[in-house]
């Protein structure tokens, strides 16, 4: 049966590939090129899904990073449970055809509980100290012993954080080849975030890229070397492009000063009651699913949204549907941004009342994503010493909030989840499977993916 490897390079654009990424380039013009018309939303879990089902979210119902879930009246973002996929995946579909047929997953999303054969996931140790300890979840459970002794732990706070760097993808090649090498799955899943980290800090034209491009170039370099050299036929593929924003869009506020925003205060701090809010927004990169809770206001709502700087367009009922999103975890109405835009979580109005996770690193925790965890404040001084008496204080067992994070929007440089008009700003598909168009739709992986089998 045949062996493939699919090497997941997120934010790799075919404008970033060229004289920083030389060995990327020189393997490119070996194969067939083709764009990927990004998902929608272009987001990390939306793609991912739409690429291993073959549908679109109003079919497998991965509307976003995360949605509001309705029936807890909780914002749940990043979870894990491959249950939430409401299709059937391509493993599933080759392993009907072929019970022998084994797959691994090494860090695509929905990587818990699933049906692959081998999976490796982040999966930090929350103490009840209140200590966040690097860790990972595997199937089967003793593959995260054996990864963890040949490798060392898993570098989470290069994953992700203000520390992100080339060290966690490095991890997950190693841990891929490790995989590999004992097991030889039909189909590998490899996911690489390094881009992600500066295209977002700095954007797609900062000054310094060009290590990361150099970096994760060398990583590829090495990875495709070793699956060509055992007879894998290697795909690399993107989620999404990475493109340059000015302007931070704080629609929570907007719905607050509507008077739609419902504020419960806590220890003198603020939070967001979305159970009794008329609406909110789940703000996701370039996209917020709006929830609200009076239909008759949905209208009302929709044309405040559409009068906001920075909202590109507003969908409704009928727009959900032509954007193929239309789905019960969808939010009522979800908003675009226009090309220079991006959309905060931020509901307070004075940073004083923001809540104490708000400076943290905190990706279950916050009603919305937030790219600024990326960003250590510049307000610390002298950040050494302070991150090292934190951790000191931690190690010793005392409870200490890891409050590095500011809240300067402004500062996030690069952002994702519209449909750019530039196609050179679009995922890739790179591969040996002859193309007879020049791009190809995100749910269109699917059928390359299964072409190879």
């Amino acid at each position: 049966m045949s062996r493939v490897v699919v090497i997941n390079v997120v934010g790799l654009t075919k404008s970033l590939i060229g004289n920083n990424t030389p060995f990327l380039k020189k393997w490119m013009e070996k194969k067939s090129f083709q764009y990927i018309r990004p998902a929608f939303p272009a987001v990390t879990c939306t793609a991912q899904a739409n690429y291993l089902t073959g549908a679109f979210p109003g079919g497998h119902g991965i509307v976003g990073n995360g949605w509001y879930f309705e029936d807890e009246c909780e914002v749940k973002f990043w979870k894990q449970s491959n249950k939430l996929v409401e299709a059937p995946k391509i493993w599933e579909i080759l392993k009907k055809k072929n019970p022998s047929f084994t797959c691994a997953n090494l860090f695509w999303w929905y990587n818990m509980y699933s049906t692959v054969d081998y999976a490796v996931t982040p999966r930090p140790q929350y103490r009840a100290d209140g200590r966040k300890i690097p860790d990972i979840y595997t199937m089967p459970a003793n593959l995260r012993d054996e990864l963890q002794n040949k490798l060392g732990t898993f570098p989470l706070f290069d994953f992700w954080g203000p520390k992100a760097g080339i060290k966690s993808s490095q991890w997950i090649a190693e841990a891929s080849k490790a995989v590999e090498e004992k097991h030889q799955p039909n189909l590998t899943l490899i996911y690489l975030p390094h881009l992600d980290y500066n295209l977002q800090r700095i954007g797609p034209d900062g000054k310094g890229i060009e290590k990361d491009l150099s970096a994760i170039d060398k990583v590829c370099s090495d990875l495709i070397s070793f699956y060509e050299k055992k007879n894998c036929s290697v795909i690399v593929l993107s989620e999404y492009g990475i493109s340059k924003v000015t302007r931070p869009v704080h629609l929570n506020r907007v719905l607050r000063s509507a008077g739609y925003i419902q504020i419960r205060e806590e220890n003198g701090l603020e939070l967001l009651d979305a159970g009794e809010s008329a609406a909110f927004a789940v703000a996701d990169h370039q996209v917020a699913h709006v929830y609200v809770k009076d239909q008759s206001k949905i209208s009302v709502v929709k044309k405040l949204l559409e009068g906001t700087v920075g909202v590109e367009k507003v969908l409704d009922e009928e727009g959900k549907k032509q954007y193929k999103i239309s789905h019960e975890r969808a939010g009522d109405l979800v908003v675009i941004a226009d090309k220079d835009s991006w959309f905060t979580y931020y509901y307070w109005n004075d940073d004083s009342k923001a809540p104490d996770f708000a400076r943290t690193v905190d990706i279950h925790r916050k009603p919305g994503y937030d790219p600024v965890e990326l960003f250590l404040n510049p307000q610390i001084k002298f950040p050494v010493p302070v991150i090292g008496m934190k951790l000191f204080k931690k190690t010793l067992g005392f409870r200490t909030l890891m409050d590095l994070i500011p809240l300067d929007a402004s500062l996030v440089k690069g952002s994702h989840g519209r449909i750019q008009e530039d196609k050179n700003e679009w995922p890739v598909f790179i591969s040996d499977i002859p193309a007879s168009a020049s791009e190809i739709e995100s749910t269109e992986v699917f059928q390359k993916l299964l072409s190879k089998f």
